[in-house]
């Protein structure tokens, strides 16, 4: 079926006035926001024990939803230590992982987080790529919109970069000047491509920045993945609906 001549949704679980899907990759194609999460807490830590001893609170769950989730790498570090009251120089993005800096904590994170990925590998959500699957089968466009450098490295390790029309990831937005989430700006850059208005897009996330953003710009149709327990919250940034995955979406005998 042509794009743009889509008829009704309601196997999709979305409304009929959608024609794009845009996702995020971190907890919703991919398992990686436990990696992720993992490598801010072994960096966070680390850094902590060293400025305030032993004593020292460690960074949890609740500060990697509310700081850290879904945010571009050195906006995580700044927002995270706000919160601690605590201020580092900016540095620049070439900072080594070992100084003391926004960039320089925020790269040894990524280095961290490369380690863990290289070792464990990276896995998908079944459910959602064959959500995916079914999306485009039905005749709609898909994006992926992620605030991760590695996004392309991740998707391909999964085999799953044909299945997305447009990327916006970290590295486009830097190029591009495009503020992370919860600023909308990614996810308008991915509608701009797709060639669709925001209206006509639903926005697949499981982050609260994530709900923010897409509430912030305009779209259509907002579904918060929840893998952690608390759709309570992702409702209360504006969720339309929360899953505990997108397979739940699929009508009966549609899911396989």
């Amino acid at each position: 079926m042509p794009w743009g001549t889509v008829a009704g949704m309601t196997d999709l679980g979305l409304p009929d006035t959608i024609l794009a899907c845009l996702f995020d990759l971190d907890g919703v194609v991919t398992r990686t926001a436990v990696v992720h999460a993992a490598a801010w807490k072994e960096t966070f830590d680390a850094f902590l024990r060293e400025r305030e001893g032993e004593g020292f609170r460690p960074f949890d769950d609740t500060d990697y939803g509310e700081y850290v989730d879904g945010r571009p790498r050195a906006d995580g570090v700044r927002t995270f230590l706000a919160s601690r009251g605590i201020e580092l120089p900016e540095g620049t993005p070439d900072d080594p992982p070992e100084a003391p800096t926004v960039h320089g904590l925020g790269n040894r994170k990524n280095e961290r987080l490369l380690e863990m990925i290289r070792s464990g590998g990276v896995e998908a959500y079944e459910g959602t790529l064959r959500y995916i699957e079914r999306v485009r089968a039905r005749g709609l466009r898909t994006a992926i919109v992620s605030a991760s450098a590695n996004c392309r490295d991740v998707l391909r390790s999964i085999g799953a970069e044909e299945l997305f029309d447009v990327r916006i990831d970290g590295v486009i937005a830097a190029e591009r000047g495009l503020a992370g989430k919860p600023s909308p700006d990614t996810f308008l850059a991915a509608a701009r491509e797709l060639g669709v208005e925001p209206a006509r897009a639903a926005v697949f996330e499981d982050a609260l920045s994530g709900m923010d953003a897409a509430r912030a710009g305009g779209f259509g149709y907002v579904v918060g993945v929840d893998r952690t327990g608390r759709g309570d919250a992702l409702y209360a940034h504006g969720a339309d609906r929360v899953v505990t995955d997108l397979a739940e979406l699929l009508a009966p005998g549609t899911a396989s």
